[in-house]
């Protein structure tokens, strides 16, 4: 489902050129459950983003679902995206003029190959299921943290996408509201039957992952599967 061949990111920094990511190749197979992990610098943000379509890589390719997108152009990008990936951001990413179910909904709008006549079944039922039933019509900001991220649950899921991409989703939780998103999280992810990529650095967390990907310093330290998981 993704394969990441020789992939490499580099920034200019003045005169310096500052190698974030220096060489990374492995796959991830369908409907598998893949923890990034690293410390603060090791390139695991950078590299969730190239997976994503999100940046350029200096070298090296990224393919989702078959498709090579590291330097497709931006159209056909973006419709690769909407049809593959659903993102859940630590920091939620909903736009405060809409409300929750218009949030979930923001991905028909945006798609022009998703299937909208459905759309509103779908986000609703989205939101039943992550326990926001009766919160259906709020904004963001009537919502606390936790039900923040989960409308953006909701909203990542909302197209079916093959990918689901996840970085640093309970980050700014505490550990109540974490744990119960982590849980909502793994159970969207089951029942939709994605493959699932998490950036984190908690251990904890990565316990629940069936793969475990850790940076060091811009190349993989160690890939090995979570027989625990």
């Amino acid at each position: 489902m993704i394969s990441v061949s020789g992939l490499r990111k580099s920034i200019r920094n003045g005169s310096r050129t500052v190698d974030i990511l220096k060489g990374i190749d492995f796959e991830i197979a369908r409907g598998q459950f893949a923890a990034i992990m690293g410390s603060s610098g090791s390139g695991k943000s950078t590299l969730l983003g190239l997976l994503a379509g999100l940046d350029t890589p200096s070298a090296g390719e990224v393919s989702l679902n078959g498709v090579a997108i590291s330097y497709l152009a931006e159209d056909k990008l973006a419709q690769v995206r909407g049809r593959t990936i659903g993102f859940v951001f630590q920091s939620y990413q909903l736009i405060p003029t809409l409300t929750a179910l218009e949030n979930v909904l923001l991905p028909y709008e945006l798609n022009s190959d998703a299937s909208k006549p459905d759309g509103l079944q779908r986000a609703r039922a989205l939101l039943e299921s992550v326990g926001l039933g009766d919160r259906m019509d709020h904004y963001p900001v009537q919502l606390s943290g936790g039900e923040q991220q989960r409308v953006a649950l909701a909203r990542a899921f909302v197209l079916r996408p093959p990918i689901v991409l996840a970085d640093e989703p309970t980050g700014n939780l505490d550990s109540v509201n974490g744990a119960a998103v982590l849980e909502l999280l793994l159970n969207l992810n089951k029942t939709e039957g994605t493959t699932l990529v998490l950036v984190t650095h908690d251990p904890v967390l990565a316990t629940y992952a069936d793969r475990r990907i850790v940076l060091k310093d811009g190349l993989v330290l160690s890939d090995e599967l979570n027989i625990n998981g």
